[in-house]
């Protein structure tokens, strides 16, 4: 949820920050997968590849700490994928 903001210009530019710090800290590939029309709400994708899953759950870790880092945006739902 994106509380802060009032528009799609304003969401996508809180995007492309969140977006920009993740990879330039964790160099993890970061995607916005729906409610792209939508100024409130949206879902962003995060992926990593590791040797160890250790190393995989701490990069996930600290990327779920980065996006709360953002006053602007409450994290409602996170779902963890590992393979």
């Amino acid at each position: 949820m994106m509380y802060d903001g009032h528009s799609l210009k304003q969401k996508r530019s809180l995007i492309k920050k969140v977006h920009t710090k993740l990879q330039r800290n964790l160099n993890v590939a970061v995607t916005e997968l729906d409610f792209h029309d939508l100024w409130q709400r949206t879902k962003i994708g995060l992926v990593t590849i590791s040797n160890e899953s250790v190393h995989a759950e701490q990069v996930i870790q600290e990327a779920l700490r980065i996006i709360d880092s953002f006053p602007e945006l409450e994290r409602t739902i996170t779902h963890v994928e590992k393979c």
